[in-house]
C-alpha cells in the first residue's frame, strides 16, 4: 500500500489507494514537514490504516523538497510534480492522452501522451488569486460564502462584452463574449456582482489558456484537476462555462489528482 502526499502552497493532500478504493484527507499547514506528517497521521487515524501496511510515501508538490528520506520510518519516494499531475489526471479520467490542468494556488498545464509527460503552460491565476481578491475586495474568505453571493450576481454590471462594444457579434464571437473582465464596473455593482466576476475572471482565463495549449499540443480532451475545479462546476451550474473546443472533463476525485498521481507513479517504480 502506497500513500501519496501532495504538499502544495496552501493545502496538503494525502491519499491511499486500497483495492480500487480511494481514501483522502486534506490539512492546512505552513511548514511542509509538519504538513506531510499531519496529513499522514490524519489519513492513518481517519481511515483506520496501519503504518505497517504502508510500503512507502510518495511525495510531490513544492513542499516535498523539504522531506527527508523517511517519514515516520517509511521510505519517501519523491515524484516530479508535473508527472504526478499528468498521471493523476489521465488515470482518473480513463485517458491515455489528454491535457491535464491542475488548478491549485496557481495553475499548471501538462500535456500527456503515452510516450511523454510535458509541462506546456500555466498561469499565476488560481486559488491564491481567488482568495486574495475575495478578501481584499469583499472581505470574504470562505469559498462557500463567495459562491452563495455569486449566485445572486449579475456580470452585466461588471464585465464588458462584445455586445457592449459592437452592438452584436464580431465574426465568430457571440455578443455575450467577455471583451474585458471588470471592464465595465461602476458604483452600481453589488458585492454579489463582484463575487461572480472574480470567479468568472479565473474560469475564463484558465479555460481560454487551456484551450490554446490543447490546440498547440494536438490534444482534444482537457482534464481539470485540483481544488479549484469546484468553481468550474459552479460556473457550469450557472451556465457560464461554454466553449466549443475539446471536452472539459472533471473526473471523480479531481481535487486529489496530484496526490493520486504521485502514488501511482511510485507504484510503477521497480523497487516498490
Amino acid at each position: 500500500m502506497i500513500v501519496g502526499i501532495d504538499i502544495g502552497g496552501s493545502t496538503t493532500d494525502a491519499v491511499v489507494l486500497d483495492n480500487g478504493n480511494v481514501h483522502v484527507v486534506t490539512i492546512e499547514a505552513n511548514d511542509p514537514i509538519a504538513a506531510a506528517a499531519g496529513a499522514l497521521g490524519k489519513l492513518v487515524q481517519t481511515c483506520g490504516l496501519s503504518l505497517s501496511n504502508v510500503s512507502c510515501v510518495a511525495a510531490t508538490g513544492a513542499g516535498s523538497r523539504a522531506l527527508d528520506e523517511t517519514l515516520f520510518g517509511l521510505p519517501v519516494v519523491k515524484v516530479n510534480e508535473f508527472d504526478a499531475i499528468g498521471i493523476g489526471g489521465t488515470s482518473l479520467a480513463g485517458k491515455r492522452r489528454a491535457l491535464v490542468v491542475s488548478l491549485g494556488t496557481g495553475t499548471a498545464i501538462v500535456s500527456v501522451n503515452p510516450e511523454r509527460i510535458e509541462h506546456v503552460s500555466g498561469t499565476g491565476l488560481g486559488g491564491g488569486t481567488l482568495r486574495g481578491l475575495s478578501r481584499h475586495m469583499l472581505g470574504v474568505s470562505s469559498l462557500g460564502t463567495l459562491e452563495a453571493m455569486a449566485e445572486r450576481g449579475d456580470l452585466s454590471r461588471v464585465d464588458l462584452t462584445v455586445r457592449d462594444i459592437a452592438g452584436g457579434p464580431i465574426g465568430d464571437l457571440p455578443p455575450g463574449t467577455t471583451a474585458a473582465n471588470f471592464g465595465k464596473i461602476t458604483a452600481d455593482a453589488t458585492v454579489e456582482d463582484k463575487a461572480l466576476a472574480i470567479m468568472n475572471l479565473i474560469v475564463e482565463v484558465v479555460s481560454v489558456l487551456s484551450i490554446a495549449a490543447a490546440r498547440a499540443c494536438g490534444q482534444e480532451d482537457i482534464v481539470m484537476t485540483g481544488k479549484l475545479t469546484r468553481i468550474f462546476r459552479f460556473m457550469q451550474k450557472m451556465k457560464r462555462l461554454n466553449f466549443g473546443y475539446g471536452r472539459f472533463i472533471i473526473p471523480e476525485h479531481a481535487d486529489y489528482a496530484t496526490a493520486i498521481g504521485a502514488a501511482r507513479a511510485a507504484a510503477q517504480q521497480p523497487r516498490i
